[in-house]
């Protein structure tokens, strides 16, 4: 079932691609939610001259975020936590990072961070999805306040 997605779906595809996914999966849970609809051939025709339209705006908008991703990439983020020793008292997700960049200036949202938990101090690597072809690399370090 040929399927374009109304927006961004984790491990499918982004916005406007046309996938191909099984019958169940679109019928039951992309659809109904919202994330999709079919691909007619009018569909793909109506979605094709839109994207011609949209080329110079997205042009735009991977400068800014090219312009975003050397701005983080200067940063040196450290995030204060509770910790005994090395060990940690909670953890370090990415929501934690987001907050550190908003402190920062920059509105990063939390989703497009992938990290994974920490639990220990130390110096981490996460990764910020500014748009589908910029994607960096964010080294940051956890501490222990003192």
């Amino acid at each position: 079932m040929e399927l374009i997605l109304k927006q961004d779906v984790q491990n499918l595809g982004f916005k406007d691609d046309v996938v191909t996914v099984k019958n169940g999966y679109g019928r039951n849970y992309l659809i109904p939610q919202g994330f999709a609809s079919l691909a007619t051939p009018s569909a793909k025709k109506v979605l094709a001259e839109n994207l011609k339209q949209r080329a110079h705006k997205e042009a735009k908008i991977v400068n800014d975020a090219k312009t975003l991703a050397e701005a983080l990439k200067a940063l040196e983020i450290k995030i204060t936590a509770k910790a005994g020793g090395e060990k940690l008292f909670g953890s370090v997700s990415n929501i934690d990072i987001a907050e550190a960049l908003e402190k920062a200036g920059h509105s990063v949202d939390r989703k497009f961070i992938t990290s994974g938990i920490v639990k220990r101090t130390g110096k981490y690597n996460a990764s910020v999805r500014l748009h589908r072809d910029v994607i960096v690399d964010l080294p940051y370090e956890i501490v222990a306040e003192v």
